[in-house]
């Protein structure tokens, strides 16, 4: 009897401290000419995009910047994006950043190979051809698009998050660099760090899940245990920064072979109407998917417990510890910005359609989300 098939995608990466600085030479082996660099200002100012010209220049690529990526990138900056890339007749891009940039460059690459609107793809395996070669080099330890086959984008006429799930959005390479992490502020290390937590715990409960993914989530799960907290105060404690880049390799690996689930949904719908934080939105709903999947999946659950370094682990214990986790890193409760109640039902549509809800351990109705809303919103 043999066991259901699954297919693992992952791209080519380098892992290590500096590892950055090798972008010219792969940019080259990878038949670069002309590079757009996808980024935006934060990295800018904090000054890692002059170590990546230098290095382009170094070997006679040539370059240009686009830095009008927002959080939460709309479909607005990916077709302008596309735009530039053809005037500037590049043939290859760089993203350099956390999610959003990362998302906006794949986007990119799927317009200027397949035309059209990027909104065009939505879904799942619906990227007819591949896009020109792509390195990505993660600047948090969260988001995981450096190796997944994830591109999320904001619809701005609909206010929806839009998942595009495809292995042709899958980065050419990877360059993992834990010097990155040096400059993101509290909130930023400790959002991207509860994403990947619940990249983590998502992919292990999947009921796509299989036995490779199951490894690189718990291993995911332990590291976020041992190193979140320490990196959140300490952003040169060479340790935590390189376990937390480790720790978002390994959940990214599996949530995008395993999918995701409820609190992603959720957390989409958020981001696609009011603009919010996506590490923030993950960070406190994640305790509240988990208490209502618990029954669904309670011997998944308790092995993410013990990997997390409970003696005991159970549906109350693995909350609470998650819940004080997250108060020890200054995240709150509740999204604080209040929301009519009438929004409050089309959040739950939005969720519900999401491609990450169908992996979920347990398929909610619409008023058990309607009520996982109510407990994290303010009305």
């Amino acid at each position: 009897m043999y066991e259901e098939l699954r297919k693992i995608v992952i791209p080519e990466f380098i892992f290590g401290f500096n590892s950055r600085l090798l972008i010219g030479s792969y940019a080259k082996n990878l038949g670069a000419e002309k590079v757009l660099i996808v980024t935006d200002d934060g990295i800018i100012n904090a000054g890692w995009l002059e170590d990546i010209v230098q290095s382009l220049s170094e070997h006679e690529i040539e370059y240009i910047v686009y830095r009008d990526v927002f959080p939460n990138p709309r479909e607005c900056d990916v077709m302008l994006g596309a735009d530039v890339f053809e005037t500037e007749k590049c043939n290859f891009i760089i993203a350099v950043g956390g999610g959003s940039p990362m998302d906006c460059a794949k986007g990119i690459a799927i317009v200027v190979s397949n035309g059209g609107s990027v909104l065009d793809y939505e879904g799942v395996d619906l990227v007819p051809l591949p896009g020109p070669p792509l390195i990505c080099i993660p600047s948090t330890a969260g988001t995981s698009a450096d190796v997944s086959q994830f591109a999320i984008v904001s619809d701005t006429m609909r206010l929806v998050k839009i998942a595009i799930i495809s292995k042709k959005v899958v980065p050419d390479l990877s360059l993992i660099d834990p010097v990155l992490l040096t400059t993101m502020g509290d909130y930023l290390t400790a959002c991207t760090g509860m994403d990947a937590l619940t990249h983590a715990i998502e992919a292990y409960v999947s009921n796509a899940s299989s036995p490779i993914t199951d490894l690189h989530a718990l291993e995911s799960v332990r590291l976020i245990r041992k190193s979140l907290i320490p990196l959140y105060e300490n952003r040169r404690d060479e340790s935590a920064l390189r376990d937390m880049m480790m720790a978002s390799l390994h959940a990214g690996i599996a949530f995008s072979n395993a999918s995701l689930g409820a609190v992603h949904a959720m957390a989409h719908s958020l981001g696609g109407i009011f603009d919010l934080a996506h590490g923030e939105c993950n960070s406190i709903l994640l305790e509240h998917v988990i208490h209502r999947n618990y029954p669904f999946a309670s011997e998944r659950y308790d092995e993410i417990g013990r990997a997390f370094g409970l003696a005991e682990p159970s549906r109350e214990n693995l909350v609470s510890a998650i819940s004080e986790m997250r108060k020890t890193l200054g995240i709150g409760g509740k999204i604080e910005m209040k929301i009519q109640a009438k929004d409050v039902e089309k959040l739950a549509e939005f969720a519900l359609a999401d491609p990450c809800m169908v992996t979920n351990p347990v398929q909610y109705d619409k008023l058990e989300i309607i009520e996982l809303y109510e407990r994290v919103l303010t009305l």
